[in-house]
């Protein structure tokens, strides 16, 4: 809502109708620039006799210093005595471009009244001493009430207190109310006009453990600027910050202040525009959500996660199932990765409770919520570095109960770890005492924090329960093979749901909460997990499976690739095996188009193999449910299934995946004949109509092939080698609608202006659909016949998609 290089009165006008359309803004009172007033039907509804104004502005096109434009406005009103002639207006104000300002007018209405003030001065003239002197007396009363919103960043703000404060008779300013909807939103403008003149260096603090999210609590929970809470760990004590209170070795109370770099101006500005506090019915909310104040990294390396309440009681009703109702009276709880301890809520029995984090300030956020009744003991909440301190540091109850054997038995680590794994700016952040000494046991899985957690639970508190929610990577993943291989215990039981119900994890994927005994020695195989939607709603099981054994489709499509440099195309994504890398799998021109270096060249000897390998992946529809499911290594069925094998040709041929484009060299993929589709001229090459009628033989000199790669592979040329075939293919009803369609979708386009008889599906759709300013395709078309030929086609492929998906289960692609 910027109004940049517009004139002065179209900006008015422009103002008027974006935050004033209720009002009339066609006064002209004086003069002052710009002038809000309630509209006809309220004026005769309050039987007035003389207009009430809301507010007085100054406007300047561009960008201008808005307290001298203020200042000019109010030597304005002065010079002209307009209070006298009008009823002065409940604020003044300035606007330009970028901003706006509100002033209440009783906090300066007494500068009109100072004696000896030569009036007659231009208001325009800045270099005056007039102007100088009302600029130094008003600047601190503007700078303690003006409310600045910018027009961009402070829309819904700037519209929220015009809406509660322009009221006809209102005598007082309304603040926008805070509560547990708006913190955030608040917290990040706090970080753009307040962050900035805290006198501390940033990068510094992060090392050290201090978040700016501390300061923004100590904003928000005080009153007249003093922080109402004393457990914060940073406290506003009018105009600086005190922190990191302790008692010294001395015996003496110590602490560390940090002040402003702008006499808190900005602050005060800022603040001006809130009510502070919140209700104090807000204030545990608040206050147990610090970890959405920690940067999103540092929340990933320490675990200042924050667990959804409805997980945490489900996680609690499983634990009961698992334990027995009285488990919380039979067995120890340790969340060694707290956070703020909202894990914790709904636990009863806080002798047998303990909670650790790596934050001090997180401690002292729980202690804090134990005066709202947080059912925990201040001796039980302690700081506690888990990946790098000795358990000697524990508080002695807890040493007890792991030192003890049976007492461990009765140990349940209920946790929710940190996520974060070493990748890409993210390096560095799993290495630690644990990372070192259980290299060998879990070896690329000592990327995952989460795992580090687990396998020194499992080694250095044996016969514990484990209760945790993680990824599905501990069950599944090729990667965590040497973790399961140590890490022996009993899965009890399971739930997942989405990750991103979780505030610390975005994507599309589930979070397990996980129960296990491992006093039971027993190897993970499988488990039917149940199945929880984002409104906590069951709605079935999902199988997991550990893969010890298994070869992956990367192994099996990989047996395929031939040497040769005449290919029809280029296959990307053989070297991935789950769902979550879905993405990637398509069929390319060249090599050089895929985005990793590794690919698998497309000839006709293994069009069949790359072919199933496409449909497969791209049949069943990717979800967070699916996402960490594993392609595998086929059984043999699929040899001797003529139909499968061309329901997966056709599926690759026509899905939109397959990218195939005549700009990136000779289209070899056009499924029809000239004649089929009524092209204008000649295609450049037909193998693939002729590869469908069995014509290809020995046909195109070109695309013949030396060898398959190693002698291993050899057994595979049996079946497909393309020579041999005469006959040709024989298609499913449910593949033939898929052909029909595309063939009219393809006489569509031919029937254009200027069609490049080469086309390819991707080139047609580009046609079409055309790209946006990001040279992204669009995802619609404004042409109404070919948006109907379009989704005929995807309709017809879905259908096709549906009559493989079975067969990739049967064939063992997918376990069930």
């Amino acid at each position: 809502m910027q109004y940049l290089n517009i004139r002065e009165e179209e900006l008015k006008n422009k103002v008027a109708a974006e935050l004033f359309h209720s009002f009339d803004c066609t006064r002209i009172i004086g003069n002052v620039d710009f002038c809000v007033t309630l509209p006809e039907k309220i004026k005769n509804q309050a039987s007035i006799f003389e207009t009430e104004s809301l507010l007085w502005a100054e406007a300047k096109r561009g960008k201008s210093d808005i307290y001298k434009s203020i200042v000019q406005l109010i030597l304005t009103i002065g010079k002209a005595r307009t209070f006298d002639k009008f009823l002065p207006p409940a604020f003044l104000g300035a606007f330009d471009a970028e901003k706006i300002a509100f002033v209440p007018y009783n906090d300066i209405h007494d500068v009109f009244y100072i004696n000896d003030f030569n009036w007659s001065v231009a208001p325009s003239n800045h270099e005056t001493k007039e102007f100088k002197l009302v600029l130094d007396k008003v600047t601190q009363t503007i700078a303690d009430n003006s409310l600045l919103f910018n027009f961009d960043s402070d829309e819904k703000d700037c519209k929220a207190f015009v809406k509660a404060n322009f009221i006809l008779g209102k005598s007082s300013t309304s603040k926008i109310l805070i509560d547990k909807n708006n913190f955030m939103v608040i917290y990040t403008k706090w970080l753009i006009a307040v962050k900035p003149t805290i006198a501390v260096n940033w990068d510094i603090a992060k090392k050290g453990g201090l978040i700016d999210g501390d300061f923004y609590l100590a904003d928000l929970l005080s009153l007249e600027n003093e922080s109402l809470k004393d457990k914060l760990f940073v406290l506003l004590k009018k105009d600086h910050y005190e922190l990191d209170r302790k008692i010294n070795e001395m015996g003496m109370f110590s602490s560390m202040s940090a002040t402003f770099n702008d006499n808190q101006k900005a602050h005060t500005q800022f603040w001006n525009k809130y009510e502070r506090p919140p209700k104090e019915e807000y204030w545990e909310y608040i206050v147990a959500r610090r970890d959405l104040l920690v940067p999103q990294d540092v929340r990933e390396r320490k675990g200042s996660f924050f667990t959804p309440l409805k997980w945490v009681e489900l996680s609690q009703r499983y634990l009961t199932d698992v334990l027995g109702v009285d488990w919380q009276d039979e067995y120890y709880v340790w969340d060694c990765a707290a956070g703020t301890g909202n894990l914790l809520t709904g636990l009863t029995n806080k002798y047998n409770i303990w909670a650790s984090t790596l934050d001090r300030q997180d401690v002292e956020v729980m202690r804090d919520r134990i005066k709202n009744g947080a059912n925990l003991l201040e001796e039980h909440i302690f700081q506690f570095d888990f990946l790098n301190d000795d358990f000697t540091k524990l508080p002695l109850p807890l040493q007890n109960i792991i030192n003890d054997p049976e007492k461990r038995k009765k140990l349940v680590i209920y946790i929710n770890p940190p996520y974060a794994e070493i990748a890409g700016k993210k390096t560095g952040v799993n290495l630690n005492r644990i990372h070192d000494k259980y290299a060998n046991q879990l070896e690329v899985a000592n990327r995952e924090l989460f795992a580090q957690f687990l396998i020194r639970i499992y080694n250095e508190i044996p016969d514990c329960v484990i209760a945790e929610f993680s990824k599905l990577k501990t069950l599944s993943a090729s990667n965590f093979k040497t973790f399961r291989s140590y890490f022996i215990a009993k899965l009890e039981k399971c739930f997942v749901a989405p990750a991103d119900t979780f505030d610390n994890v975005s994507g599309s994927f589930p979070i397990g909460f996980k129960i296990w005994k491992t006093e039971i020695k027993e190897s993970f195989e499988k488990i039917e997990a149940d199945v929880y939607d984002k409104a906590g709603i069951y709605f079935g099981k999902h199988g997991f499976y550990s893969f010890k054994d298994e070869k992956y489709i990367s192994q099996w499509v990989n047996s395929f690739k031939i040497k040769g440099d005449k290919y029809i195309g280029w296959f990307e994504g053989g070297t991935r095996n789950s769902f979550q890398h879905n993405r990637i799998i398509g069929i390319l021109n060249n090599k050089e188009q895929i985005s990793v270096s590794r690919g698998i060249a497309i000839f006709d000897r293994n069009l069949f193999e790359v072919s199933i390998c496409f449909a497969v992946r791209k049949c069943i529809d990717a979800t967070w449910l699916n996402d960490r499911d594993q392609f595998l290594y086929p059984n043999d069925g699929w040899k001797a299934d003529t139909e499968f094998q061309n329901d997966c040709l056709a599926f690759a041929l026509f899905h939109g995946q397959n990218r195939i484009t005549s700009s990136e060299g000779t289209n070899h993929w056009i499924p029809f004949t000239e004649k089929e589709v009524n092209s204008r001229e000649k295609f450049d090459s037909n193998f693939m109509s002729k590869f469908i009628k069995g014509t290809v033989a020995n046909v195109p000199s070109a695309l013949d092939v030396p060898h398959l790669e190693g002698v291993a592979h050899l057994e595979h040329t049996e079946l497909f080698q393309a020579e041999t075939r005469t006959e040709p293919l024989v298609f499913s009803e449910t593949a033939q609608d898929v052909f029909a369609a595309g063939r009219e979708l393809w006489r569509y386009y031919h029937a254009q202006p200027a069609s490049n008889p080469n086309a390819s599906l991707y080139d047609i759709r580009e046609h079409f659909q055309g790209r946006n300013a990001a040279g992204k395709m669009n995802n619609k078309s404004t042409d109404a016949q070919y948006s109907i030929l379009i989704a005929t086609l995807r309709e017809k492929l879905k259908a096709l998609g549906k009559k493989i998906e079975p067969k990739v289960y049967e064939y063992g692609f997918l376990m069930r």
